[in-house]
């Protein structure tokens, strides 16, 4: 194998590739990036059997070939590579041969035979999506996934389809986030459960892209394809609790206030929480009050007052402060909502302007 390519475009692949690589002891082949040049293409494959991915370059191909090298030891040495344009990969004596203008160097390979088949998954009427908008519904739950896997379904993100609609969604028992995304080519489909992991390595690979990717289903596998770039991910056989039945279907206090001048309430609220990482609401839609109130032995106490519009019965409420924050990151809403059934029942978080998301806080009942 020898080729010629461009080092900014290798080393922005070469970024997604080694992240999905495997740190598996007994299987050292998992640790590499295999290269395959053919008909004037260079084809990174990653994988760690939970998730791998395909990654095609444009490149001068002088002797087509395949190879399997170390991904972090290629990576590192080609991101640090400086003051040069263009680098030639070639296989010398069963290794790699690195070489730059100003550098070079050798890099011992491995038998790729040994590097694993990463599946295609065939569907013949795929999903299609906004790559920007499966981004963001990922990242609008992922982090409410339970980082435990004693429980794989809670350690997952869940998605399914409902009218025209993609669903995501993602709870530790803790907290759950739903995001709904609209989808260009609709399909029904049932439940698909994803690692959590898996998903963030997902939207690694697409952040800051932009036009459609389409979306293959199968039993096993969930698979990603765009440009010249194809990711899989196995799916987990399990069953994800039946979550709608915990939104409350009526309200009897609500609150409805700027976004930011919450987060700013609970910035300074952070600063005198107890071990618990315990926050109180305090509302009194009588007197037109919405408190924030922490309290701690060593420290002393705080009670923010922030400006909300209330209506319906006092209430007094015990959250936990980082459940809290983890999801005004998902919501594009200037103003939320914040809905209460009762000192036994979660907290309802949504936009004012926007109800695609919704998430859910468990009170701490002491």
């Amino acid at each position: 194998m020898k080729i010629e390519c461009i080092k900014e475009k290798l080393a922005s692949a070469l970024s997604k590739a080694e992240r999905i690589t495997g740190k598996n002891i007994t299987l050292p082949i998992l640790s590499c990036i295999l290269l395959e040049a053919k008909d004037s293409q260079l084809i990174i494959k990653s994988t760690n059997l939970d998730l791998g991915i395909e990654i095609k370059l444009p490149v001068k191909v002088i002797e087509p070939g395949s190879i399997a090298v170390v991904g972090s030891i290629l990576y590192n040495f080609i991101s640090n590579i400086s003051n040069d344009k263009n680098i030639t990969l070639e296989e010398i004596s069963g290794n790699l041969k690195v070489s730059t203008k100003h550098s070079e160097s050798l890099i011992k390979a491995f038998p790729i035979d040994d590097f694993p088949t990463i599946p295609k998954v065939s569907d013949s009427t795929p999903l299609e999506f906004n790559i920007s908008d499966i981004v963001k519904g990922f990242k609008s739950v992922v982090y409410s996934s339970s980082v435990s896997t004693i429980r794989p379904a809670l350690s997952s993100v869940l998605i399914y389809s409902e009218e025209d609609y993609i669903v995501f969604v993602a709870t530790d028992s803790f907290r759950l986030a739903e995001k709904k995304i609209q989808v260009k080519k609709h399909k029904e489909f049932t439940q698909i459960l994803i690692p959590f992991k898996n998903v963030n390595e997902i939207t690694r690979v697409f952040d800051g892209l932009s036009g459609d990717v389409q979306v293959f289903l199968n039993q096993n596998q969930i698979a990603f394809s765009y440009d010249d770039i194809y990711v899989t991910s196995r799916v987990i056989d399990g069953v994800f609790p039946e979550y709608k039945q915990l939104i409350p279907k009526e309200i009897k206090t609500e609150v409805v206030l700027l976004k930011q001048d919450l987060l700013t309430s609970l910035k300074v609220s952070n600063i005198f929480l107890d071990k618990f990482s315990r926050v109180t609401f305090e509302m009194s839609p009588q007197n037109k009050t919405f408190s924030i109130v922490t309290k701690n032995m060593d420290i002393g106490e705080n009670t923010q007052i922030v400006d909300a519009v209330l209506k319906g019965e006092e209430l007094t409420v015990n959250f936990s402060y980082k459940y809290i924050v983890d999801c005004f990151q998902s919501i594009d809403s200037d103003s939320v909502t914040l809905s209460f059934m009762d000192v036994n029942r979660p907290m309802v978080i949504s936009g004012v302007t926007n109800k695609s998301f919704i998430y859910l806080v468990m009170p701490m009942n002491k």
